[in-house]
């Protein structure tokens, strides 16, 4: 016996709310409750074929929608411009090997460089210190009576008198320099 034939339809199991119409052109009353009806056999059958499409449907929807669920983060993922690259650590290990030899030797140069010019500021700074300490050393100049003085005297000590002030700025200037590069030698 087929498995189709054996079973029972979805709709005979539930109850019925009301009373059905009848699908017979003569009157329903002979039909409505009579139990010698007999439902004609290929009716039967389109019911439960029906039943087994909806059923395959309905499984095959859910295998869809299964399958699919996923698909706005696969595509996003997909669509992804990163590629990784998996490596070993041999080669990582070699190609910083490389880059170590490409860029040590400038490394150096520059350092080299670096240190050079911190001499040459700090004989700048040297000179510059001694230049103020031997202004300082000299007697402050008293108020300058320039009545007393010729004009010539008068200018010259007026220029004397700018070329410290020019000279203190520069050696302060120079001074903040050093210290900044000495910081920085510090902090490598």
């Amino acid at each position: 016996m087929d498995s189709r034939n054996s079973r029972t339809s979805r709709l005979s199991v539930y109850p019925r709310l009301g009373p059905r119409e009848s699908v017979f052109a003569s009157n329903p009353e002979t039909y409505r409750g009579d139990a010698n009806t007999v439902c004609s056999p290929f009716l039967r059958e389109c019911v439960l074929a029906m039943e087994d499409c909806c059923d395959t449907a309905h499984d095959a929807q859910a295998v869809l929608r299964q399958g699919t669920a996923d698909l706005p983060r696969m595509t996003k993922v997909l669509g992804s411009e990163r590629v990784y690259l998996l490596v070993d650590e041999g080669t990582v290990r070699r190609y910083k090997a490389d880059l170590t030899d490409e860029i040590e030797p400038q490394i150096n140069e520059l350092i080299t460089r670096a240190q050079k010019g911190l001499q040459i500021l700090a004989k700048k700074r040297a000179m510059l210190q001694a230049k103020v300490e031997a202004v300082e050393s000299k007697p402050p100049p008293r108020t300058v009576n320039t009545t007393g003085m010729s004009k010539v005297e008068a200018r010259r000590v007026q220029m004397l008198a700018r070329e410290r002030e020019r000279v203190e700025k520069e050696l302060a200037a120079l001074q903040a320099e050093v210290d900044d590069l000495e910081l920085a030698s510090m902090r490598r």
